[in-house]
Order: C-alpha cells, then sequence, then structure tokens
C-alpha cells in the first residue's frame, strides 16, 4: 500500500511540474529580455551623444579638454544606467506574469485525480478491503447440506467407481437424514472394495436412526458381523455405545468407549468421547449409586500392577440400620510415609456383601499409586450423608495392614460412627 501511494505523489508531482516549470522559466526569460532591451536603448542614447559631442567638437564650439571631460561623464551615466537595470529599478520595470492559472491548473489536476480515483479507480477497495465471500451467507444449515450433498452426487456421478466418493456421500446422507440413500450408498461401497467393519459400522448406524434409534435384529446382525471383523471398529463401537447409553446400559456404553480410546486411531474425536464417557459415569452413579469399571484400563492394570481385592460385608448387628440410598466408600492409603489415599471407589449399599478391587486406574491423583505401595490401610465407609468422611450414624469398618497383590482380604462393616 505505501508503494502505491508513492506511485500516486510521483505522478501528480509530474503534472505539477510541467505546470511549473515553464512558468518560472517564462518569468526568467522575461528578465533578461527586459534588461537587454534596457541595454541596448542606454548604448543607443549613449552613441547619439557622443556624436553630438565630437561634431561639437569638430565644429569648434567644444575644445578638447570639454569634450573629454562631457564624454566622461557620459560613460560614467552609462555604467549607471546599466547598474540600474540589474537591481530593483530593473524589477520594478518588469511586470511579472500573473499566478492565476498555474494555480487553477495546478487546483484542477489534484481535484481532477482525486474525482477519478473516487470513481473510476480502486478507493473503495483502498478504504475497505474486500472480505472473502462466503458462498453460504444467507442459507439456512439445511440449505448448506443440500448444497453439500449435491456436489457429492455430481462427483459419484463423474467416477462411479470411486469407492471414497460413495463412503462420503453416504455419511453425507445420514447428515441430511437420507437414510435409505445412505443404505445404498454404503452398499456400493462393498460392492466395490469388499465387505469391512468401517462400513458394516455406517451402514448400521444408518438403519438405526432409519429405526427411530431403536435396535432390530437386522441392526444387531451387521453389528455382531462388523465387530467379528474388526472388535475396535470406532464406526460400530460408537453405534454400541450410544444405543446402550440410551438404555441406561452405562456400564456397556462406557467400555464400548473406552474400547475406541485405548486404539491409536487419529480418525477419532477423542475430547467427545472422553466427555461422552464421563457423562456416562455421571449418570450411573447418580441413578444406581455404583461407580462405573474401567474394564479396558482394568485389564491393563491387572496385568501389570499390584492390586488389593477386598469382600466388603456389614455386621449382623449393624445390616437392619443399612438403607438403599447409603453409599459405601473404600479407600487404601498408605501405611508408611504421608497418610495419603492411593486407590478409592465407591458402590451403592445395594450391591453390598460386594468384592472391591483397587488398583492404578481408581487413582485419586498426584504421584503417588498403589501399585508402588507394599502395604496399605483399607478404610471403608457406609455414607448416610453421601460424604467420604465419616459422620454421626455412618457405619465404618478398616484393616490397618493389606498387602498389595497379595490374597483377598475380608472387612466387616462393624463400628457406628458417634
Amino acid at each position: 500500500m505505501t508503494t502505491f501511494w508513492i506511485l500516486i505523489a510521483i505522478v501528480v508531482l509530474i503534472g505539477l511540474m510541467l505546470i511549473w516549470v515553464p512558468h518560472f522559466r517564462q518569468q526568467r526569460l522575461l528578465r533578461t529580455e527586459e534588461a537587454g532591451v534596457r541595454k541596448q536603448t542606454n548604448l543607443e542614447l549613449f552613441n547619439e551623444r557622443l556624436a553630438v559631442f565630437e561634431k561639437e567638437l569638430a565644429e569648434g564650439l567644444l575644445d578638447s579638454q570639454e569634450f573629454e571631460a562631457l564624454k566622461k561623464e557620459l560613460e560614467i551615466s552609462l555604467l549607471q544606467d546599466i547598474k540600474q537595470g540589474s537591481d530593483e529599478s530593473l524589477v520594478n520595470t518588469i511586470k511579472p506574469k500573473g499566478l492565476l492559472w498555474p494555480v487553477l491548473m495546478s487546483v484542477s489536476l489534484l481535484g481532477f485525480s482525486g474525482y477519478m480515483y473516487q470513481h473510476l479507480g480502486q478507493y473503495e477497495n483502498v478504504a475497505n478491503p474486500p472480505r472473502a465471500a462466503n458462498p453460504h451467507e444467507g442459507m439456512t444449515a439445511e440449505q448448506i447440506m443440500s448444497q453439500r450433498v449435491q456436489m457429492m452426487e455430481m462427483a459419484v456421478q463423474a467416477e462411479p467407481e470411486n469407492s471414497q466418493a460413495w463412503f462420503n456421500l453416504g455419511h453425507a446422507y445420514i447428515s441430511a437424514n437420507r437414510f435409505d440413500e445412505a443404505v445404498n450408498a454404503f452398499d456400493k461401497v462393498i460392492a466395490l472394495v469388499g465387505t469391512h467393519a468401517e462400513l458394516l459400522g455406517p451402514k448400521a448406524t444408518a438403519l438405526y436412526y432409519k429405526n427411530n434409534q431403536q435396535m432390530s435384529p437386522e441392526i444387531q446382525a451387521i453389528i455382531d458381523q462388523s465387530l467379528t471383523l474388526d472388535p475396535k471398529d470406532p464406526s460400530t463401537l460408537l453405534l454400541v455405545g450410544m444405543d446402550a447409553f440410551f438404555g441406561a446400559e452405562y456400564q456397556k456404553a462406557i467400555d464400548a468407549w473406552q474400547t475406541i480410546l485405548a486404539t491409536d486411531r487419529n480418525d477419532i474425536d477423542r475430547t467427545a468421547l472422553i466427555n461422552a464417557v464421563e457423562s456416562a459415569k455421571m449418570k450411573m452413579a447418580a441413578e444406581t449409586g455404583q461407580m462405573p469399571t474401567d474394564s479396558v484400563h482394568q485389564g491393563k492394570a491387572a496385568a501389570t500392577a499390584p492390586t488389593v481385592t477386598v469382600q466388603v460385608s456389614i455386621s449382623a448387628e449393624l445390616a437392619a440400620q443399612v438403607k438403599d440410598t447409603d453409599m459405601l466408600f473404600i479407600f487404601a492409603r498408605a501405611t508408611e510415609g504421608p497418610k495419603v489415599p492411593l486407590a478409592a471407589t465407591k458402590v451403592s449399599a445395594k450391591a453390598l456383601p460386594a468384592t472391591i478391587t483397587l488398583d492404578d486406574t481408581s487413582n485419586m491423583g498426584g504421584d503417588a499409586k498403589l501399585s508402588d505401595a507394599k502395604q496399605v490401610e483399607v478404610i471403608a465407609v457406609l455414607s448416610k450423608h453421601g460424604s467420604v468422611k465419616p459422620q454421626s450414624g455412618d457405619i465404618k469398618g478398616s484393616l490397618a495392614a493389606v498387602t498389595v497383590g497379595g490374597e483377598s482380604v475380608n472387612l466387616v462393616l462393624d463400628t457406628l460412627v458417634q
């Protein structure tokens, strides 16, 4: 932009020079011509008077001394006149050419240039730089989706054997709620490249939505076929998790989604899956009072790290005070060093008696892990207030020293908190 304005300034400057340079040159010529005329006039007058003096000298009217005196006086007068021609007297005799026309021409040049640039040039683009045009401006979401579907349909028409184009079109049909066409598109891809789990999953999803998000024997058969080909297929597991979540089978949904997260695939939205898992855990805890288990990570932890397995029961004397709404909190903390919880979980009192396994997947956060400890203290609190901290009316029990990685131990809730 700076270069652009420099070029404009140069063009305008050249125009002004074309106006003012001739003007000043003409003024200088006039001054020179006027000075020459005055000098010539003075010389002619000097010669005429000198000729008169010479004639009078020849006729004897003047002697030689008088002639020389008059001649000298005439020469001095000539020199004075010539000197005056270069002084202010000469300037006063010259009338400079008026500035009106050059000024008018300059103003006209500047005004005309600005007018032409504003109306015929790119003034608006400079003052208001154009923004990239939005091809979807003013369109509804349905119109945008319809346009995209049309573009993909044109793509498959241009290349009927392009399996990727058909695959993309199938997903676009699902987004546009055109489920029959989506199924046909995925069938076309299967016909082109063969049966694969990543094709059966989207086909089952289209049928699932077509069936008002209800599972059917046909859809389940496609899901089973897909998981047989690839037990970790994301598209199929997403559908399994979604259907389980809608059916309040939260542990099944969590297992399906965590199986996807356990893979190293880059074509999945991990943030959305993590949020879905957390949502399922919250609903499970709120509706059943039982904390979900992380089956995927538990399997890995069981194979690589020691655990603590506790069989929790309640004493016969206090069993009558247990209500289904009570919540059992159980945690293990280090017997050496800081008494920080290393692992914790909670289950509903309805699950008692229960066998609970604590491992690194139930870590409370921080660097301390259950697997790093040799022995732990296990504490269980049957809370009637929903708090892990024992309060009056709660029932508790504890084991002072449990070997991490050892055999299962029994913990009896036998103490009423006063």
